[in-house]
C-alpha cells in the first residue's frame, strides 16, 4: 500500500489508509504500506500490524503537503518500494492518491509488472481544488492519465468525485466504495454541552470564513471551537476579530488527542461548510460522536450525511446562520439528528463493510488469482 500520508501527517486520506489497513490485518492479509518521513518519526515501525515504512524527503508541514515535497517523495519512494519487492512477494499495490504515489505505481508497474488499484481522494483530480492545484494539473495531464489509464481498477468514496474523474478518463472500472471509520472511536452519549465544533484543515475552500460571518450578532450562549491548521488560519483570525466573534482556535489537534475526543464528544453542534469535497472523514467523526451537522449539500458532504444533518449551500452564511438558530432553538432536534447520524453510520460506513469491497477487488485483480 502507498500513501504519502499517513497519521500524524495529512487530513481523511491517511485516516482512510490507516483504516483500511488496519481492518485488512484483522481479517488476514500482510500490509505493507510506504509514506513520507517526517520529522522525529521513525522509519520503520508496526503499528496495528501494519509495516509502515517511511522514506526520506522534504516535508515540512504535518497538515498541509506542498508540490515539491510530494516530488521529493516520490523519488525517494520509488527505489525503496523496489527494494521491498525483492524481499517479499506481493499480490497486489493499493495505491492511495493519484498524485504523487500513482506516480511511483506507474513506474513500479513498468518494471515489474505489479498490478495497482487507486483510490482518489479529491484534490488528486482535475477540477476538486482548482484554487490549489489547477495549474499543477495542467502541467501534469499527459502523466495524470497514463497513471489513471494503466490503473487496473480506479476507486472513488462518492458519486460526485467519479463524475469529476470519468470527465478526464472514460473508464469503465470505476467502483464508488466510501470511505470508513471506527465507529467507536467516539462516544456519542457523552455529556453535550451548548458547544459548535468545526475541525477541518484550513483552507480557503474549506468555507470556515462564511461560518464566521453567520456567527455575526449572533445572540447565543453556545461556545465556538475551531480545530486545524493550515494557510488560511490567519485569515480566519482576523476575521474573526473583525467581527467581533469570540473563537477558540484550537489549530493542530493530533487525532487521537484526548483534547480532540473531548472536544467531539461534548460539542453538540458540528458545521463543516466546505464548497468542495469528496467524502470527508470529518463527517464520519461527528456522526460517530452523535452531533447534529451542519454542512453543504452541492459537494460529497451530502453523500456522507444523507437526510440526517441539515444542508446548506456553500458560500452562504445567511443559510448556515439560519441553521445554527433553528438548532439552538430546539435541543430535540439536535438529539434527534445525532442519534439518526450514528445510526447511518453503523449502517453503512464501518470497516469491516468497506474492506470487504476492497478484498473482492483485491481478488479479481491480484497476481495470485
Amino acid at each position: 500500500m502507498l500513501s504519502y500520508e499517513f497519521p500524524p501527517l495529512g487530513g481523511g486520506g491517511a485516516k482512510v489508509a490507516q483504516g483500511l489497513s488496519k481492518e485488512l490485518i484483522g481479517i488476514g492479509h500482510e500490509v505493507d504500506l510506504v509514506t513520507m518521513g517526517f520529522r522525529g518519526l521513525p522509519k520503520y515501525e508496526i503499528i496495528d500490524g501494519v509495516n509502515v515504512y517511511r522514506v526520506s524527503c522534504f516535508r515540512t508541514s504535518e497538515s498541509i503537503c506542498h508540490t515539491p515535497e510530494m516530488t521529493s517523495y516520490a523519488f525517494s519512494a520509488i527505489p525503496a518500494v523496489l527494494r521491498l519487492t525483492k524481499q517479499r512477494s506481493y499480490d497486489i499495490n493499493h495505491t492511495h492518491f493519484i498524485i504523487p504515489d500513482g506516480l511511483i505505481s506507474l513506474a513500479v508497474k513498468k518494471l515489474i509488472k505489479l498490478p495497482y488499484i487507486i483510490t482518489a481522494h479529491g484534490s488528486d483530480v482535475p477540477g476538486y481544488n482548482p484554487n490549489r492545484f489547477k495549474l499543477v494539473h495542467k502541467l501534469i495531464s499527459p502523466l495524470w492519465n497514463r497513471i489513471t489509464r494503466n490503473a487496473e481498477h480506479i476507486i472513488s468514496p462518492s458519486e460526485a468525485l467519479k463524475s469529476l474523474i470519468l470527465k478526464r478518463n472514460v473508464n469503465e472500472n470505476i467502483t464508488v466504495i466510501p470511505n470508513g471509520i471506527d465507529v467507536n472511536k467516539f462516544r456519542p452519549d457523552g455529556n453535550k454541552t451548548k458547544r459548535i465544533l468545526s475541525v477541518s484543515r484550513v483552507f480557503e475552500r474549506k468555507g470556515l470564513q462564511y461560518f464566521l460571518r453567520a456567527l455575526e450578532g449572533l445572540n447565543m450562549d453556545y461556545e465556538v471551537d475551531i480545530v486545524g491548521d493550515g494557510p488560511y488560519l490567519g485569515n480566519l483570525q482576523r476575521i474573526a476579530d473583525n467581527l467581533g466573534i469570540k473563537v477558540s482556535f484550537w489549530g493542530w489537534l493530533e487525532n487521537n488527542s484526548p483534547q480532540l475526543k473531548k472536544l467531539y464528544e461534548t460539542s453538540s453542534i458540528f458545521v463543516f461548510p466546505s464548497e468542495s469535497e469528496n467524502f470527508p472523514i470529518i463527517l464520519l467523526e461527528a456522526m460517530s460522536a452523535g452531533m447534529a451537522i451542519i454542512t453543504t449539500k452541492d459537494t460529497g458532504c451530502a453523500e456522507v450525511v444523507g437526510d440526517t444533518a441539515l444542508l446548506v449551500e456553500s458560500r452562504n452564511p445567511t443559510a448556515i446562520r439560519k441553521a445554527l438558530v433553528r438548532l439552538m432553538s430546539d435541543c430535540d432536534l439536535c438529539k434527534q439528528l445525532g442519534q439518526a447520524a450514528r445510526r447511518r453510520l453503523e449502517n453503512n460506513f464501518t470497516w469491516s463493510a468497506v474492506a470487504r469491497k476492497y478484498v473482492d477487488l483485491y481478488e479479481r485483480y491480484s497476481n495470485c488469482y
